[in-house]
C-alpha cells in the first residue's frame, strides 16, 4: 500500500481569504488601516467564563475616544484570534483591520474576537460542528450557549458599550454566528452568517449530496483535524509532513488510492493519533444520527436577531449553507427581519475582492465593494446604532450573472418563476420541447483510473475560481456527454434551484453522477469597450487580469461553468438507506443543484455536461456498490459503461426555473 503525504504548507486553511488587491496598493492602505487602528483602539485579552466553568479566550478592541457609547461586534473563531500578546520587543500586537470588512474600524464599534472551546487559547474540549442541544440542566453546553454567556459578560464588564450586540463570521465562523442566533440573547440585535457551515453531509464542504468532496477537505484536516495538546498560541504541535511534495493534486490522489489508502497518508498526531474526524467522517457513509445531530437547519429556531445571510454563487464550500440558512431561518423564525444576499463571489470573496472579475468570469462592476459600502456597513450600523438606510436591502438580493445586474425578490426561488424541463434529444441536443419517437441512449465508459478532472489548474487544495473555468478542457473527452441548445432567440433567466431529471443505467452496481450547467458564449464574443479609442483608432477593450486565462486565449466560444453537482446513484431513493443499482438496467436519478440566477443572453447557448468523476475534487466511487464505499482501495476501482437515456419514456431533462423579465 502506497502511503504518500504532502508538506504542510499545502495544508493551509481552506477556509481562510486572501487579498486580491494590487501589491502595493495592498501595502499601502493595509499600513494605513493598522495605524488608524493602533492609534485609535485599545486592547485587552481576558478569559471568560462559561456556565460550566471553562474559560475562553478572547481579545477586546475598544475605541479610545469615551465621548459616544458603541454597540459590540463579535467574531467567534476557530481560526485564531491572534495576534496573541506582545511581540519580542514587549510591544502589544493589535489586528490590522477590525470587524467584517475594511470600513469597520472607522466607524467605531467594539470589536470583540473569541477563540471557540478546544481551540488555541480557550480550555475545553473542541468539537467540529457541535451539536446544539436542548440544554436541560444549566451546565450543558453548546455555541448557543457559549455565546450567550459571552455576550452576557461583554455587558456587565466592557464600559462604554450601548447594549446592542451584533455576531458576524464566514465559512466556520458562519457557522458560530448562526449557532449563536439559536434562543437569542435579548442584547443580540443583528447576526449575519456568512457562507455558514449548516450540513456537512448534504452540501456543504465535507459533501455534496452524500459525494466525499476529496481535495479541499484533506488537505484542510491534515492541519485542522489534529488534536491540539494544551490552550496554545502557537500551531507549533502540528506535526509535520514528510514524504512526497508536489503540487499536482491529480497525480497524488491517483497514485495514492482509494480512500482507504488516502486515510492512511494522513500524519500521526503528537498523541500517535491519527486524524480523528477523517475517521469519523470514513466510518458514516450515510445520513444517520452522526450527521443529523450536526444538521444545524433544523434548529436554526427562536431566532430573535435581525438576521443577513451572505453567499457567493461561485462559493464551492458553502453556497449550499448560505441558501439552506436563510430558507430554515425564514421559514422557522415568522416575522424577524431575515434578507439574503448572494453575488459572483468566491469563498468569502465579498470581504476582500473587487468583486469583478473571478477567473475568467467578468462582471462589469465591483460587486464587492458594493457590497461591503452599500450592503454590509448599513446593516450593522441600522440595527446595533440605529442610523444608516437599509432601504437599499430587499429580501433576496441576488445578483444576477449573466445580465451583471441585481435583482430584488421576496422569496429565495422567485414566485412569478417556473420550473421549465429542457429535455436532452439526439445528438447532443437540448430542447424545451419533449422529444417524439422511441428514445435512445448515449453512453461512455467511465474508468477511475482515468477520471476527469475538474480544472486545469489542479494543486493539492484547489483553484478558488473554477467554479467560472472554461469547460472547452473536458467537453472534447469521450467520458464526458455533451447537450446543447442552439443560439438562444431572446434572453432567458434561471433564478432558483436546478433540478436534474435523468434516466441512467450502469454496467455497474453503483456510480456517480455528475451533472454541470454551462453558458456558451458566442463565437464573436468579445470583452466590453471602455468607451476610449485606441492610438489606431480601434476601440478599447477591457482587460482581463494579468494572471487571468484569457492572457493566452481568446474569450470567444467561451463555456462559462454557472452550477456543478454530483449524485451518486445509492443515495437515489434514500440518502439513509442506500441501494445498489441493478446493472444495465434504466433508473430514475433525480436530485437538487444549489440555484443560480443567471440570465442566458440572446446568442448564448445553454450546455449540459453530464460525466461519471470530478476529480480531485470529487473523490472516486468505485463503481460497484459497498456498505462503506469510503473502505475502498485501489483494487476496489472497476470501469462502467453509463448510459443516458433520452426520449420516449426514458426521457431526460434538466428543470430550470425560468421567470418572467
Amino acid at each position: 500500500m502506497k502511503n504518500k503525504a504532502f508538506s504542510l504548507l499545502f495544508c493551509i486553511l481552506a477556509f481562510l481569504s486572501v487579498s486580491v488587491v494590487a501589491p502595493a496598493q495592498q501595502t499601502k492602505e493595509q499600513n494605513e488601516l493598522a495605524k488608524y487602528i493602533r492609534d485609535n483602539y485599545d486592547k485587552r485579552e481576558v478569559m471568560i467564563q462559561m456556565r460550566d466553568g471553562v474559560k475562553l479566550f478572547t481579545s477586546i478592541y475598544t475605541p479610545e475616544k469615551r465621548s459616544q457609547k458603541y454597540p459590540i461586534l463579535l467574531n467567534r473563531t476557530p481560526y485564531a484570534v491572534g495576534p496573541y500578546g506582545n511581540d519580542k520587543d514587549g510591544k502589544e500586537q493589535f489586528k490590522e483591520r477590525l470587524g467584517p470588512n475594511e470600513l469597520f474600524a472607522r466607524e467605531g464599534y467594539i470589536f470583540v474576537y473569541q477563540d471557540v472551546r478546544g481551540r488555541w487559547m480557550s480550555e475545553g474540549k473542541f468539537e467540529d460542528v457541535r451539536p446544539d442541544i436542548t440544554n436541560n440542566t444549566p451546565q450543558q453546553i453548546d455555541e448557543s450557549t457559549d455565546t450567550y454567556d459571552t455576550i452576557e459578560w461583554l455587558l456587565k464588564n466592557v464600559q462604554n458599550n450601548n447594549g446592542s450586540v451584533g455576531i458576524y463570521g464566514i465559512s466556520y465562523p458562519g457557522f458560530y454566528a448562526s449557532a449563536g442566533s439559536i434562543d437569542s440573547h435579548p442584547a443580540l440585535k443583528a447576526c449575519s452568517p456568512q457562507a455558514p457551515v449548516s450540513d456537512w453531509f448534504h452540501g456543504d464542504d465535507m459533501h455534496h449530496n452524500g459525494a466525499l468532496f476529496l481535495a479541499q477537505n484533506f488537505a484542510f484536516f491534515g492541519n485542522f483535524g489534529q488534536a491540539r495538546p494544551t490552550p496554545t498560541s502557537s500551531n507549533t504541535y502540528l506535526t509535520q509532513w514528510k514524504g512526497r511534495q508536489t503540487p499536482d493534486g491529480y497525480d497524488f490522489f491517483l497514485d495514492t488510492g482509494g480512500l482507504r489508502e488516502v486515510a492512511d497518508a494522513y500524519p500521526k498526531g503528537l498523541d500517535g493519533m491519527r486524524i480523528k474526524f477523517w475517521d469519523d467522517m470514513m466510518a458514516h457513509p450515510n445520513y444517520d444520527q452522526f450527521w443529523k445531530d450536526r444538521n444545524i437547519l433544523p434548529k436554526l429556531k427562536n431566532i430573535k436577531c435581525a438576521t443577513m445571510t451572505v453567499g457567493g454563487w461561485y462559493d464551492n464550500e458553502d453556497l449550499y449553507g448560505a441558501l439552506k440558512t436563510y430558507e430554515h431561518i425564514e421559514r422557522q423564525n415568522p416575522g424577524i427581519y431575515n434578507v439574503l444576499v448572494v453575488g459572483p463571489w468566491d469563498h468569502g470573496g465579498w470581504s476582500r475582492a473587487d468583486g469583478d472579475w473571478l477567473g475568467t468570469a467578468y462582471f462589469t462592476q465591483k460587486t464587492g465593494e458594493y457590497y461591503r459600502a452599500k450592503i454590509e456597513v448599513p446593516f450593522f450600523n441600522h440595527f446595533l446604532k440605529d442610523k444608516g438606510d437599509v432601504s437599499a436591502i430587499k429580501e433576496v438580493n441576488l445578483y444576477d450573472t449573466g445580465s451583471h445586474e441585481w435583482r430584488s425578490y421576496n422569496d429565495y426561488e422567485p414566485t412569478n418563476g417556473i420550473d421549465t424541463a429542457l429535455y436532452l434529444t439526439a445528438d447532443g441536443g437540448l430542447s424545451f420541447n419533449l422529444p417524439g419517437g422511441r428514445g435512445g441512449f448515449d453512453q461512455y465508459i467511465s474508468d477511475p483510473e482515468k477520471p476527469v478532472p475538474y480544472t486545469q489548474k489542479i494543486t493539492l487544495n484547489y483553484p478558488r475560481d473554477f467554479m467560472t473555468e472554461d469547460q472547452r478542457f473536458t467537453s472534447t473527452r469521450p467520458d464526458v456527454l455533451v447537450y446543447q441548445t442552439g443560439p438562444l432567440t431572446q434572453d432567458i433567466t434561471v433564478a432558483g434551484d436546478i433540478k436534474p431529471s435523468l434516466v441512467i443505467s450502469s454496467s455497474g452496481t453503483d456510480s456517480d453522477f455528475v451533472v454541470k450547467l454551462i453558458d456558451v458564449f458566442p463565437d464573436d464574443y468579445n470583452f466590453p469597450t471602455t468607451g476610449r479609442k485606441l492610438p489606431n483608432g480601434q476601440d478599447e477593450r477591457i482587460k482581463p487580469p494579468e494572471n487571468s486565462a484569457w492572457s493566452v486565449f481568446q474569450p470567444s466560444g467561451y463555456q462559462m461553468l454557472l452550477r456543478g453537482e454530483p449524485m451518486p446513484a445509492r443515495f437515489r431513493s434514500s440518502f439513509e438507506k442506500p441501494q445498489p443499482l441493478i446493472p444495465n438496467t434504466p433508473t430514475k436519478l433525480a436530485f437538487t443543484m444549489p440555484g443560480i440566477t443567471h440570465t442566458f443572453k440572446k446568442g448564448h447557448r445553454i450546455m449540459v455536461q453530464i460525466q461519471s468523476t470530478w476529480f480531485p475534487l470529487v473523490a472516486r466511487n468505485p463503481q460497484k456498490y459497498m456498505t462503506n464505499y469510503k473502505l475502498a482501495t485501489a483494487r476496489d476501482f472497476q470501469k462502467a459503461t453509463q448510459r443516458i437515456y433520452f426520449g420516449g419514456k426514458n426521457s431526460s431533462a434538466i428543470i430550470l426555473p425560468i421567470t418572467k423579465r
